[in-house]
């Protein structure tokens, strides 16, 4: 049987969903293909390159908001965060890949808000950082729900506060500062 570079990808994307991360190794995922992890730097050259092809799978269901910039920048976002979600560790994942450069689907949802920025009135040359403003705040936040979450799952006293209590309702509002100061700073540059 040909290995194609697709089912590699979604046998580790398996593996994370199963293990986590942590424990998604090269040697691994060859045992699950059952291949030798030659067979693996076929298609990738590098785990760096895996990590980059399975952050894009994870972030396949985010696709395009439509709207006004303020729409599109929220509807982006929280479009986002589901995808994250829908993988064990897959906010720590996606980071690692958009913070090396690895992944081509993180790429265009910083493509995406960028544009959403600059339709709000941010000056072309801070669009890109208002839009990663934006991305770097969803992947922390997520990754710390994610976090939470895991903690929760294997029975650890976590504290019960303000930070357990509707993670959406608190994403959603953090998520609003950060669009309300694209606006003020739109209007102060105006």
């Amino acid at each position: 049987m040909q290995l194609h570079k697709r089912d590699v990808v979604e046998a580790a994307t398996s593996l994370l969903d199963e293990y986590g991360i942590a424990d998604l190794s090269m040697r691994r995922l060859a045992r699950e293909l059952d291949v030798t992890p030659g067979a693996l730097y076929w298609h990738f050259a590098n785990k760096q390159q895996l990590l980059g092809a399975v952050a894009d799978r994870i972030l396949q269901p985010v696709g395009t908001a439509e709207g006004d910039w303020r729409a599109r920048i929220v509807g982006n976002c929280a479009r986002l965060r589901e995808a994250l979600l829908s993988h064990t560790d897959g906010a720590e994942l996606v980071s690692a890949s958009f913070a090396s450069g690895q992944s081509e689907a993180m790429s265009a949802v910083l493509a995406q808000l960028s544009a959403a920025a600059t339709d709000a009135g941010v000056a072309p040359a801070n669009a890109d950082l208002a839009a990663r403003t934006v991305v770097y705040y969803v992947l922390g936040f997520t990754a710390d729900e994610q976090s939470r979450m895991q903690w929760d799952a294997a029975g650890a006293d976590v504290v019960q506060s303000v930070w357990t209590e509707n993670p959406s309702a608190r994403f959603s509002f953090g998520l609003q500062l950060l669009v309300d100061g694209i606006a003020a700073h739109s209007r102060a540059d105006a």
